[in-house]
């Protein structure tokens, strides 16, 4: 096992790497929305192959800064044409590196991830399915429509309570109104926010009004390099171009969220499937992964229903022919499993990647950072052990952190020196 760490760009990086060599490609890049201003999230200037440039959030606009209006959203044609141009020769390269049949796995931004799909297929990858991440720790980053129109008409608004810190990082203690969270729109000042209402008559009839929605997901783009023939013969020859589906089952026991003790399955088997190709599962290595993962945070829990689980055993003798209506047809027969027995939250039929407070390490600023529980899930997702996973845009290294405890070996790649050396610390 290899663990690699370079600070470099990865297009000149990925040039120097010889053709299929790589067995997944697992990563976080940017999404083009110049992301609290920072330059690595900033595309198309113009720079020699449409690669990413050190633009300043000024020169470039975008919604994640206090003082920008949130009508700026990076959601222009125009830019997102610019990203898209950007990141499919950054794909095109990946693809050449990699071994026929090997995955890549690719989160994105709900309002970019489209253009992001786009580059992945015009490099040469095929789209093959999109994991659904779902969290509770997202944060809105809405304009306050009243607020804005005060200042348009030169009105001054009337100060309600002050924030001490950045309202961009959500809750915080608030001077005079108690618990609550500034919102993009509220006056900066050296010690914090000035919370403030609408004061004017035309800006009180759009009281309550809002321009964005709270982020509670993200995209992960599934894709694989076009196939060395059948899939038996890619598996053979290069290792690789199958999803490992046992090592990423969800536990069917009452170490599942929101749930109730179940009773042991006993390792006996089921069938998922009428008239079609029989799906066989078997209830004593957990749920087949689906392509939804989420956190385990209780606002995740509440979006799902409660609902109880198989609570009674199957003989295999029960009738199987469907009601009427249904149009699958006859059941190929059942297999006898014991009764689960459990209850809780529908959120336990996904795999639950909890984030740990020790996720980031000291020192580690990057704003960006995933769970390592929900890097090690993908990373189980789409490689065997001692395969090499390549990350292109490292950041501060939860790939690398992931791939080392799996025993993968890990090529990661960034052209942030700091978040570099934060990388080189965390897999040290």
């Amino acid at each position: 096992m290899r663990i690699e760490t370079v600070n470099a760009d990865c297009m000149e990086c990925m040039s120097s790497m010889p053709d299929n060599s790589i067995d997944a490609i697992v990563t976080d890049p940017p999404y083009g929305l110049a992301f609290m201003g920072v330059a690595w999230d900033t595309f198309g200037d113009g720079r020699k192959g449409g690669a990413r440039t050190n633009a300043t959030f000024d020169k470039v606009g975008g919604n994640h800064h206090p003082t920008c209006a949130a009508d700026q959203v990076r959601t222009r044609r125009s830019e997102n044409k610019k990203f898209q141009a950007a990141m499919t020769p950054i794909f095109k390269e990946a693809l050449r590196v990699a071994k026929p049949g090997a995955h890549l796995l690719c989160f994105g931004g709900t309002r970019t991830f489209h253009r992001m799909a786009c580059a992945i297929e015009d490099a040469g990858w095929e789209v093959r399915d999109c994991i659904m991440w779902v969290y509770g720790s997202g944060f809105p980053k809405s304009m306050d429509v009243a607020k804005a129109i005060d200042k348009h008409l030169g009105v001054k608004q009337k100060v309600v309570g002050h924030c001490e810190t950045d309202p961009q990082k959500g809750f915080s203690k608030v001077k005079g109104m108690g618990t609550g969270a500034a919102s993009i729109g509220d006056e900066v000042n050296s010690t914090g926010y000035d919370l403030t209402e609408a004061t004017s008559y035309e800006a009180k009839k759009w009281d309550g009004w809002g321009t964005c929605l709270k982020p509670a997901w993200e995209p992960i783009i599934v894709a694989r390099k076009p196939l060395d023939g059948t899939v038996a013969h890619n598996v053979l020859t290069w290792g690789v171009g199958a999803l490992n589906i046992d090592a990423c089952r969800v536990p069917t026991y009452s170490d599942g969220p929101g749930t109730t003790p179940e009773s042991s399955v006993g390792g006996r088997r089921g069938s998922m499937a009428g008239s079609m190709n029989r799906v066989e599962y078997d209830g004593s290595k957990g749920r087949f992964p689906a392509n939804l993962v989420h956190d385990g945070s209780q606002m995740v829990l509440d979006l799902f229903p409660q609902s109880k689980g198989q609570q009674g055993d199957v003989t295999g003798n029960e009738p199987s022919h469907p009601a009427d209506g249904v149009c699958y047809g006859e059941y190929n027969g059942r297999h006898s499993f014991a009764k689960r027995g459990d209850s809780g939250s529908a959120a336990r039929f996904f795999y639950c990647a909890k984030a740990s407070k020790r996720d980031r390490g000291e020192g580690n600023d990057h704003p960006t950072v995933k769970p390592t529980s929900l890097m090690e899930w993908l990373v189980r997702l789409v490689t065997r052990e001692g395969g090499v996973v390549l990350d292109p845009f490292m950041g501060s290294g939860t790939t690398g952190v992931a791939c080392k405890a799996l025993g993968r070996s890990f090529v990661g790649i960034e052209r942030d020196a700091h978040y570099c050396e934060i990388a080189k610390g965390r897999l040290a």
